[in-house]
C-alpha cells in the first residue's frame, strides 16, 4: 500500500491530537541527571560552527578545571608552567590509555569484525575489488587531512591507501573553493564526510539511513576516539607532525571503533539521544542510589557514580550542577560491554567525555561481584584516589548485598523483559518510547517476525526513515501514519515525549490513535518501574 501523503498528515495532526490525553507524558520528571538536547538540533548547530571555533570553546571553558577549582577553593594562576604540567600529564594519561587498550581483553567476536575479513593476502590493486568487500552495506573510514590511514571499517588500511588518497582529494578540492562536501550521492549509496580539524570521517552506505543519520554515527566514531586520545591532545599532534601515524595511539581502540559501529545498527538509543533503565522496582532502585550516596557522599572529587547492566542504566549519581549527556554514557555503554577485562579485576583508566569536557576524568570501572552482572563507574577529576574509590565500591557491594539488591539486579536483567502484547493493544507489535525532559526511553522485547536478525534490522530501519521524516530540517511534522506493505507505522512528537510505533498492516489511523491512548496509559502505570524519575546527587 501506498505510504499517506505529509500534507494530509499535517493537516490532521491538530484534530488526532485532540483525542490524546493533554499533558500526559509518562516518565517526566522535574530534574534530570542527564543533559535533554535533541541529538540532531545539537549535531546541526555543531555543524554550521567551524572547528576553530569549538577549539576556542573547549580551550576557554573546562568543568573539570571548573571543579578542581571548587574543590580547592582557589584558582590556579594561569601561568607558562601551569600549562606545560598540564601538557605533560595529558601525554603520560594519553600514553596509559594506549598501553591499556593494546593490553585490554576487548571482545571481538562481533559480526563484522575485520578480523572476519578473509582478503588480508590480495595486493592492493585485487584487494578493493574483492566482491566480498565491496558488498558490504556500510563501511567507515577515517582519515588524516594529510590522507594518512587511520582506520577502515573492514580490511586493512595499508591495502585501501589509493581509496584514502582519493577521499582526501574530494575534500580537498572542495575546501579551495571554500566549501565543505558534506555527502555525495550515487545511485543507492551515499558518501557522507564528515571534517573535525585534522581529523576526516567518511561512511560509504548502502542503507536506509538519512545523511544526517550517518554524520550522527560518524560524529560517535570520532567522539570515541576522543575518548582515548582528547580533542587538545589530537590537535597537538597534527599541529607538530602533519603526517604523523595515528594508529600506533589508537592500538587496540580500533576494536572499540569496530564494537561501537555494530552497537549503533542494533541499538535505538543512539538514534533517540536517549538512555534505557533496566527495570526495577522503586524500593531497589532507591536502596542502590542511596547506598552509592551514602559511601560516596564524602569523596568530594567524586563527579559521577554510574552503575549499568545489560547495556541499562541502573542508577546515576552525580556532582551538584553537573550533567552528563546521554552520547558520553553510550560509549560508557560501549566501553564497558566490549572489554572482558573490566570482569577480571578492578580497573583505574583515564576517561574523556567529549561532551562534558575535553580534558580526562579517571575512572574506578569494576564489575560488582562474580555473581552480578552490575558494572559501576566511579568517575573522579583526582588521578591519585584508586585506593579510596576501590574500599568505597566494596563496601557499597557489601551493603547492597545485605539489602539483596544484587539478587534483584540479577533478577531483572535475567528475567524475560515485557513484550508489546503484555500492553493490551493486540494490533501493536513494537515500539520506541522517549521521555524528552529526561532523555530516557523504554521499548519491549522483540517478538516475531521482528527476533530474528534480518527483521530486527529491518524494524530499525524502519524506526530510522519514521525518525528522519518528523525530524526533517527543511519540514518537520508532528504525527506521521504511514501504511506499508508489512505494517503499519505511526510516529508522534511532541513537547514532552517522542512515540515510534509499529502496527499490523491494516490498521487505521483512527484505530492507531486510540492504541496510543491504551500505550500511554500503561507506560504512565509501570513508569517507575521503567524509568529513574528522580536526579540524585552526591
Amino acid at each position: 500500500m501506498a505510504s499517506k501523503g505529509l500534507c494530509q498528515e499535517r493537516n490532521n495532526t491538530e484534530n488526532e491530537e485532540s483525542e490524546i490525553v493533554p499533558d500526559f507524558e509518562p516518565g517526566a520528571s522535574l530534574e534530570s541527571m542527564l543533559v535533554t538536547t535533541d541529538s540532531f538540533e545539537e549535531l546541526e548547530q555543531e555543524m554550521d560552527s567551524s572547528f576553530d571555533e569549538r577549539q576556542m570553546k573547549e580551550s576557554t571553558t573546562s568543568t573539570i578545571s571548573e571543579i578542581q577549582e571548587e574543590l580547592h577553593d582557589t584558582t590556579i594562576p594561569e601561568d607558562s608552567s601551569s600549562d606545560q604540567d598540564d601538557k605533560l600529564i595529558e601525554n603520560d594519561e594519553v600514553e596509559e590509555v594506549a598501553s591499556q587498550l593494546s593490553e585490554t581483553s576487548l571482545t571481538s567476536n562481533e559480526e563484522g569484525n575485520t578480523a572476519a575479513t578473509p582478503v588480508g593476502s590480495l595486493p592492493e590493486e585485487e584487494y578493493w575489488q574483492n566482491p566480498e568487500w565491496k558488498e558490504r552495506k556500510k563501511h567507515v573510514f577515517i582519515l588524516s587531512a594529510a590522507g594518512k590511514p587511520i582506520y577502515s571499517r573492514y580490511g586493512s588500511e595499508d591495502k585501501l591507501v589509493t581509496i584514502f588518497g582519493v577521499m582526501q582529494a574530494l575534500v580537498s578540492f572542495v575546501q579551495t573553493n571554500q566549501d565543505t562536501i558534506r555527502s555525495i550521492h550515487a545511485g543507492n549509496s551515499k558518501f557522507v564526510f564528515l571534517i573535525k580539524g585534522p581529523i576526516i570521517l567518511v561512511s560509504v552506505s548502502r542503507t536506509t539511513e538519512s545523511v544526517s543519520q550517518l554524520v550522527l554515527q560518524l560524529t560517535y566514531v570520532y567522539n570515541q576516539i576522543v575518548s582515548v586520545l582528547t580533542s587538545s591532545q589530537l590537535t597537538r599532534i597534527y599541529e607538530q607532525r602533519r603526517n604523523y601515524d595515528l594508529r600506533r595511539l589508537l592500538a587496540g581502540a580500533e576494536r572499540l571503533i569496530d564494537h561501537l559501529l555494530n552497537f549503533m545498527e542494533r541499538e535505538p538509543a543512539f538514534l533517540l539521544g536517549a538512555v534505557k533503565c533496566l527495570p526495577l522496582t522503586p524500593s531497589v532502585r532507591d536502596s542502590i542510589t542511596q547506598t552509592i550516596v551514602q559511601t560516596c557522599g564524602k569523596i568530594k572529587n567524586l563527579v559521577f557514580g554510574i552503575l549499568l547492566a545489560k547495556n541499562q542504566l541502573i542508577t546515576l549519581v552525580r556532582m551538584k550542577k553537573y550533567f552528563i549527556h546521554p552520547a558520553d554514557l553510550h560509549l560508557i555503554f560501549n566501553l564497558v560491554n566490549s572489554s572482558e577485562s573490566f570482569k577480571a579485576a578492578e580497573s583505574w583508566t583515564p576517561i574523556c567525555l567529549p561532551k562534558f569536557d575535553s580534558r580526562f576524568l579517571h575512572g574506578h570501572v569494576s564489575y560488582l561481584s562474580d555473581d552480578c552482572q552490575a558494572c559501576l563507574l566511579l568517575l573522579t577529576v583526582d588521578r591519585d584516589v584508586f585506593f579510596t574509590l576501590s574500599e568505597a565500591k566494596q563496601k557499597i557491594v557489601e551493603k547492597l548485598r545485605r539489602g539483596n539488591c544484587l539478587e534483584a539486579i540479577n533478577e531483572s536483567v535475567n528475567r524475560a523483559s515485557y513484550t508489546a502484547s503484555q500492553v493490551g493493544v493486540p494490533e501493536m507489535r513494537h515500539f520506541l518510547y522517549k521521555c524528552r525532559s529526561t532523555a530516557q526511553f523504554w521499548s519491549p522485547a522483540l517478538e516475531p517476525p521482528y527476533h530474528v536478525t534480518e527483521e530486527s534490522e529491518r524494524l530499525l530501519g524502519l524506526y530510522q526513515a519514521l525518525h528522519h521524516r518528523l525530524h526533517a530540517a527543511s519540514r518537520p511534522l508532528k504525527l506521521l501514519h504511514q501504511q506499508l506493505e508489512k505494517e503499519t507505522m505511526l510516529g508522534w512528537v511532541t513537547s514532552g515525549f517522542e512515540l515510534y510505533i509499529t502496527f499490523e498492516p491494516l490498521v487505521t489511523k483512527h484505530s492507531a490513535i486510540n492504541a496510543v491512548n491504551k500505550l500511554l496509559r500503561w507506560i504512565k502505570k509501570e513508569e517507575d518501574r521503567l524509568f529513574i524519575l528522580n536526579a540524585p546527587t552526591f
